[in-house]
């Protein structure tokens, strides 16, 4: 085999626009991470193997057939499920939720699992019954999102409740979930909400509160919010350039190589810095829509569409809440903020539309 068929078979499966939308997310990642993390070299290399690591898994996806794809659902839903009763029977406790399951070789959070699993199980599920869809199959499928959101939002952790939540509605507006029913639930929500209210945890009622005045407790519960909003603002137009930031070098941002390092790259890089950033998460959003559209079947148009506009959603609500329009939810900054479980996360769904890019044709199991 000569390189140039070597190099044709590696790459084969793997959709070159979009690999270089997220190569340069990726990148600003890495020049960001170090200045967030006050030149730790050692915290910017651990994120390369991070990376590294989930890049070889976005390529086993890639290169997996559709209808193997097809077939991980049903498994890797059961899995996560069972993962998430184990959480709450017997999972670690940490900062007050319990969230993580040490499975000795390593401590995981199995709600990320699930970011992939639910709209995976759902088109799976919407597609074994694509010929007569009807309101029964809707209500099947709201079953299996709301069971392990509920498992989640009882950890507690409402960000990634929400954020699940918002990826197995787009797999319902997409498989054509009416208007008027939609339009209901949206009513029915609102009129729950003093309930849903009086059902949260006192700290998730103050982020709430603090969105709408932060300074009422500017060293408490309003800390991040305002400091998030200086660092964001201090920049202007051009950024006080980088490692140069002074929210981030001088301690008061906190989290800022993972939740808050869209305010380190904004203080540092500026309005224009901030324009190029949201011009590489618009490229790769606008890619997976063209990847939707050219779907070839009724499950990879589903799952193409929830894995794009589940990414936009991170993407939107991150900046929202440190630039002080949304709450405090604790959702990273996606291919930016420091982790490698997010990271990994991610490039699974990325994979799975690099699949879908370049296996055109799905094989019925």
């Amino acid at each position: 085999m000569t390189r140039r068929e070597l190099y044709q078979r590696l790459v084969a499966h793997l959709d070159l626009p979009l690999l270089a939308g997220m190569g340069l997310l990726m990148l600003a990642s890495l020049v960001t991470l170090y200045s967030a993390s006050d030149h730790n070299f050692d915290r910017v290399l651990s994120q390369g193997a991070n990376i590294l690591v989930a890049m070889c898994c976005l390529w086993m996806v890639a290169n997996m057939p559709l209808h193997y794809l097809l077939r991980t659902a049903v498994p890797i839903y059961t899995l996560g499920m069972l993962l998430l009763i184990c959480v709450a029977l017997f999972g670690d406790i940490s900062h007050g939720a319990r969230r993580w399951l040490n499975i000795g070789v390593a401590t995981i959070q199995p709600s990320e699992l699930m970011k992939i699993a639910v709209p995976l199980m759902m088109a799976w599920y919407f597609e074994k019954h694509e010929a007569a869809l009807t309101l029964k199959n809707f209500i099947v499928a709201a079953l299996l999102l709301l069971m392990p959101v509920a498992l989640i939002a009882r950890q507690p952790d409402l960000g990634t409740a929400l954020l699940i939540s918002a990826s197995g509605f787009y797999v319902l507006f997409l498989a054509g979930l009416s208007w008027r029913i939609m339009i209901s639930l949206l009513l029915a929500g609102i009129a729950s909400a003093p309930l849903l209210w009086s059902m949260m945890h006192d700290y998730q009622r103050h982020r709430v509160e603090m969105l709408f005045d932060p300074t009422q407790d500017a060293l408490g519960k309003g800390y991040h919010t305002i400091q998030g909003m200086i660092a964001v603002g201090s920049g202007g137009v051009f950024g006080k350039g980088y490692l140069n930031g002074t929210q981030t070098h001088l301690d008061f941002l906190p989290e800022r190589t993972t939740d808050f390092i869209f305010a380190v790259y904004s203080e540092e890089f500026g309005m224009v810095g901030n324009l190029i950033l949201l011009g590489m998460y618009s490229f790769v959003i606008a890619r997976g829509f063209v990847i939707t559209a050219n779907a070839s079947t009724y499950f990879t148009r589903l799952m193409a569409g929830s894995i794009t506009l589940t990414f936009a959603t991170y993407a939107f609500v991150n900046m929202g809440m440190v630039s002080g329009i949304l709450p405090i939810v604790g959702v990273p900054l996606p291919l930016v903020s420091y982790g490698g479980t997010s990271m990994l996360t991610l490039l699974l769904g990325f994979g799975m539309l690099m699949s879908i890019q370049t296996h055109k044709k799905l094989v019925k199991s």
